[in-house]
């Protein structure tokens, strides 16, 4: 029998210390400067590429992993020098995970590539599911691709929002309805080219944290994309929707394919804030002196930290369980992907707050981070699914009961 361990072996401890000294020399001085400038930080992507650690080369090794642990490991490392730099570098493996999701194997080999482009010149990508009036409720896309077969094309309208990259990415993958009244099994996903007419970005959004990162509407209007565009095939997609009709059951549609596969890698982002924030109250409050001793030997203080470093660690743990069932093909029966964004990421958000309290009015101000980690922590428990729908998502998996 195989002895059990969660010891990191000699590859992904390089890789950690490798992707930590990154973010700890290069990301983190810049953290600052970037969050108050609220622009995509171009420079670090660059960076990135260049050492190798933005290429589809790495990520393809991070997830071919057989633990499953090592793109948690990575997105850690990154969050921990500061989560809107890290979702700058790495939110185009968002669209990754959905062309990986529900692509073809011929349109994965394709665009994959285009995805990053080269250290030259490089590509970024955005997936978009959410619409203004769709948001947890992805049953309820409005916006539609509607199939022009004498031209062989999907003819897109309507506009997706609160997409990462949206309208400066060179791939959009987006979920859209191509049949309404079958609601989320109705949906499908297409790729939009670099250059393609009809896309657009909307509105910009000016956020309470992950500044460096952008966040925009994406706006459809006739946007024309060949047949191939649509991930995985009009045979395929015919096929389901036939199904559907016929009330059999269909495999997890477009949206929830690529959710399911990347719930663990944001829960491992909050780990990282937290994490940050929960080291950096340590220190200080090792070295901070009031009434004549470090405020750390106030019970007050002390236990603080020690349910900080608690929760910080079982929020890895979960986070671990679901990456490994994930690449071990184990179905998450509880909802144990759900369980480790919900636990990270509320975790984030009160690990942060304690900090801030134990840094009292310095914590308050910018001129110290955690105020900005605790900006930052708060879009861990309502992107990707909000806490109320991780909680939903579990209940149902636990009960077996549809509970609305």
């Amino acid at each position: 029998m195989a002895e059990f361990s969660l010891e990191l072996n000699e590859d992904q401890l390089q890789i950690q210390k490798w992707v930590h000294d990154f973010a700890e020399t290069r990301v983190r001085p810049a953290a600052h400067e970037w969050d108050e400038r609220e622009e995509t930080p171009w420079p670090l992507i660059e960076e990135a590429a260049q050492i190798g650690l933005y290429s589809l080369e790495f990520i393809a090794n991070a997830f071919a992993d057989p633990s499953g642990v090592l793109i948690p490991i990575v997105m850690e490392e990154m969050a921990w020098g500061d989560a809107g730099i890290n979702l700058a570098i790495f939110g185009t493996v968002l669209g990754v995970a959905g062309i990986m999701a529900n692509g073809t194997p011929e349109q994965i080999a394709e665009w994959l590539p285009r995805c990053f482009g080269t250290p030259e010149k490089i590509q970024i990508a955005a997936f978009g599911v959410s619409e203004p009036d769709a948001g947890s409720d992805v049953s309820s896309l409005r916006a539609k691709a509607v199939y022009d077969e004498a031209k062989d094309e999907w003819v897109l309208n309507g506009t997706k929002t609160w997409i990462t990259n949206g309208g400066i990415a060179d791939v959009h993958v987006l979920v859209l309805s191509v049949d309404p009244e079958l609601g989320s099994r109705g949906q499908a996903s297409f790729i939009v080219p670099p250059g393609t007419p009809g896309i657009r970005q909307g509105q910009k959004f000016k956020k309470m944290g992950i500044r460096a990162s952008h966040t925009a509407e994406v706006i459809l209007e006739d946007c024309r994309v060949p047949g191939s565009m649509l991930l995985g095939g009009k045979d395929k997609l015919d096929e389901r929707l036939a199904r559907v009709r016929e009330g059999k059951k269909v495999r997890t549609q477009a949206a929830m394919a690529t959710f399911e596969s990347t719930r663990p890698a944001v829960g491992a982002q909050a780990v990282g804030i937290a994490r940050a924030a929960y080291e950096y109250a340590l220190d200080y409050a090792k070295e901070r002196k009031q009434f004549g001793r470090a405020i750390i030997e106030n019970q007050g203080i002390a236990f603080k930290l020690a349910d900080m470093k608690t929760r910080i660690d079982a929020s890895r743990l979960l986070v671990w369980r679901a990456a490994w069932m994930g690449r071990a093909g184990k179905t998450f029966e509880n909802g144990e992907g759900s369980m480790s964004k919900l636990y990270a990421g509320e975790t984030a958000v009160w690990v942060t707050e304690q900090a801030i309290q134990i840094l009292g009015g310095y914590g308050y101000i910018r001129e110290y981070p955690v105020e900005r980690w605790h900006r930052d922590s708060k879009i861990y428990t309502i992107f990707e699914g909000t806490s109320e729908i991780q909680r939903l998502v579990i209940a149902r998996a636990i009960s077996g009961v549809h509970i609305p």
